[in-house]
């Protein structure tokens, strides 16, 4: 563990959700996390590059988003599942065999039997064993929780990473 000053280095996550409809959440999720965990602030890659061009789109998520993070954490709400740039962050992170979890949050789409809906990318990867996940409420309980969280999803081995999934090409 590095040591600043007496303190250790605080991990850098990035934090991946649709902008217009969790903006809320990732709010509450900043400012409970803050002291603890270098969050990437709103890098609404919609909203930041201006291309059309995906191997740019793509490069420009890994040096300018990504870079220095060590796992990417995914609020996963009603219309994650619809919106591409979620897709291809949870791609761009996937090729760097970073950590990946996933928060359910309260407003995410449940299923009679119990599921949810998430991104088929982000799933594959909860199938496989390789992303870790938890429920909101869970997290805001026990904040302390997602260290542990963090650390159990960059220990995962990198053979677990299942990332042939149909890239998105629009949003739902």
């Amino acid at each position: 563990m590095n040591w600043n000053l007496g303190r250790p280095e605080r991990r850098r996550v990035f934090v991946s959700y649709h902008h217009r409809g969790d903006q809320a959440h990732y709010d509450g999720f900043s400012k409970t996390f803050h002291d603890s965990y270098e969050t990437i602030s709103d890098n609404s890659i919609e909203r930041r590059i201006d291309s059309s061009d995906f191997s740019y789109i793509m490069r420009c998520i890994r040096e300018n988003h990504l870079k220095g993070s060590s796992c990417t954490i995914v609020l996963c709400g009603l219309e994650t599942p619809k919106r591409r740039y979620v897709d291809w962050e949870i791609e761009a992170s996937l090729q760097q065999q970073m950590g990946l979890i996933a928060v359910l949050l309260p407003t995410i789409q449940t299923f009679s039997n119990g599921g949810t809906a998430k991104p088929d990318r982000l799933q594959d990867n909860i199938d496989s064993g390789y992303a870790e996940w938890v429920w909101w409420h869970t997290l805001r309980g026990d904040p302390g929780r997602l260290s542990s969280i963090i650390e159990a999803a960059n220990a995962k081995s990198s053979r677990l990473i299942t990332n042939h999934h149909p890239r998105m090409t629009r949003n739902g």
